[in-house]
């Protein structure tokens, strides 16, 4: 009996790997077991900086806050614990964007906390 390899699904692997590889340098692109480590490495780092992505965005939004933070008299911390206690909900995105784009109502929003 002859044997079964099933050829097309195996090359229908290999060229989406090689898919995924397009534009790497070297052997990365067109060797298939190169393209293949390649790629399951940045497969990899994908996944961890998906996730590292919005940690650094986060100490972004939270070292602008500072600085403005600061021009107005307060600290990051103590800023974060007045809003607290006086029930102000607003995430670090916004503060942030705030403090960078309408300086003048952040300001305010400082001035109306003290």
């Amino acid at each position: 009996m002859a044997r079964s390899v099933n050829s097309v699904a195996s090359r229908n692997r290999r060229k989406k790997i090689l898919k995924e590889a397009k534009g790497y340098f070297g052997r990365r692109k067109n060797v298939y077991t190169v393209a293949k480590n390649a790629v399951e490495k940045a497969l990899t780092y994908a996944y961890r900086d998906r996730r590292n992505k919005k940690r650094s965005f986060r100490s972004l939004w939270i070292l602008r806050i500072n600085a403005a933070a600061r021009q107005n008299g307060l600290s990051y911390s103590e800023l974060i614990h007045k809003l607290k206690e006086n029930k102000v909900d607003i995430n670090r995105k916004v503060l942030a964007d705030m403090a960078m784009n309408d300086s003048d109502k952040f300001s305010n929003l400082i001035k109306s906390l003290k």
